[in-house]
């Protein structure tokens, strides 16, 4: 049996697991190859590097959009929240730019049909349903394996969204650029976990961070409302960061994916990986670590 630990340390984001996985073993070429059957190939541009954080070599993973007004990678702005992405929040209001690359459409995207008020250029936008999201990823030339992953972990999302907001999960919309991220982190993720031939996935208990962050429809607490209806049944670890540190689609991944939460288990280590997040913290490595063994 091969497992794999999510050692989420300093949380869980879409990019951080990504970064993570090709850390570990994963083929970038193959993830783009796979990713290229998905309708999208003409949004978006993909990027990985190594950075040192807080001496840890680690592997960061970007999604480029092309159809930004500006061109911004939605990690643009270093200075400030990476996966743990304060001012994507904001983004409706910035144009879509600045957000890390998986809480974009995170804590926003749930909106119903009749919200377009609350952003004002979005006529520029065109937003994608669930259904769209889903209709997408069944008519992928994918394996069914990744296919029925990806469409669990999105389900999760758009059920809390459609719980936070009142809307039926079939109403629930995610903004396009969240969209794009998204689609991006939770298929990428399951080619990823097919290719590396994971049996079993464990998991740390899952620190969100404390504090309060803007989004688009005000300032509210960490975490925010749809990661911590995500982490329903999920153990949270307690954390001092000010910082919001698993996004939705982080806490998808251990919510659907993980069969147990607990400390490192049993395990002869095979391979190690550590994927990157955008913020830096003082004296805290922002990593995830994926530990990749066969079951003692």
């Amino acid at each position: 049996m091969k497992m794999l630990y999510l050692d989420c340390f300093s949380g869980i984001s879409g990019d951080m697991t990504i970064g993570a996985l090709l850390d570990a073993g994963g083929s970038f070429s193959h993830l783009q190859n796979e990713l290229q059957k998905l309708p999208l190939v003409d949004e978006y541009e993909l990027n990985v590097y190594k950075v040192v954080k807080n001496g840890i070599t680690s592997t960061k993973f970007d999604v480029v959009l092309k159809n930004e007004e500006h061109g911004h990678s939605r990690h643009d702005h270093s200075e400030q929240d990476d996966h743990e992405h304060g001012h994507s929040h904001k983004h409706v209001h910035e144009h879509h730019h600045g957000h890390s690359h998986d809480h974009h459409h995170e804590h926003h995207h749930g909106h119903s049909h009749d919200e377009g008020h609350h952003h004002h250029h979005d006529h520029s936008h065109h937003h994608r349903s669930y259904r769209d999201i889903v209709n997408m990823i069944q008519e992928a030339d994918l394996s069914e394996d990744v296919k029925d992953m990806a469409l669990r972990i999105f389900k999760k999302i758009g059920e809390a969204e459609g719980h936070i907001h009142g809307v039926p999960l079939e109403d629930v919309h995610f903004h396009e650029v969240g969209a794009v991220d998204s689609i991006i982190d939770i298929v990428g993720t399951a080619i990823l976990l097919e290719e590396l031939e994971i049996d079993e996935i464990k998991s740390a208990a899952v620190p969100t961070g404390s504090g309060k962050i803007h989004i688009d429809h005000g300032v509210y607490p960490v975490p925010a409302p749809a990661t911590l209806e995500i982490l329903r049944g999920v153990p949270i670890a307690q954390s001092d960061l000010k910082a919001e540190l698993t996004t939705p689609t982080g806490a998808a991944f251990a919510a659907v994916l993980a069969e147990e939460f607990c400390d490192m288990p049993s395990m002869k280590v095979v391979k190690v990986g550590y994927g990157a997040g955008t913020k830096t913290f003082p004296n805290h490595p922002n990593v995830l670590r994926v530990i990749i063994g066969e079951e003692a």
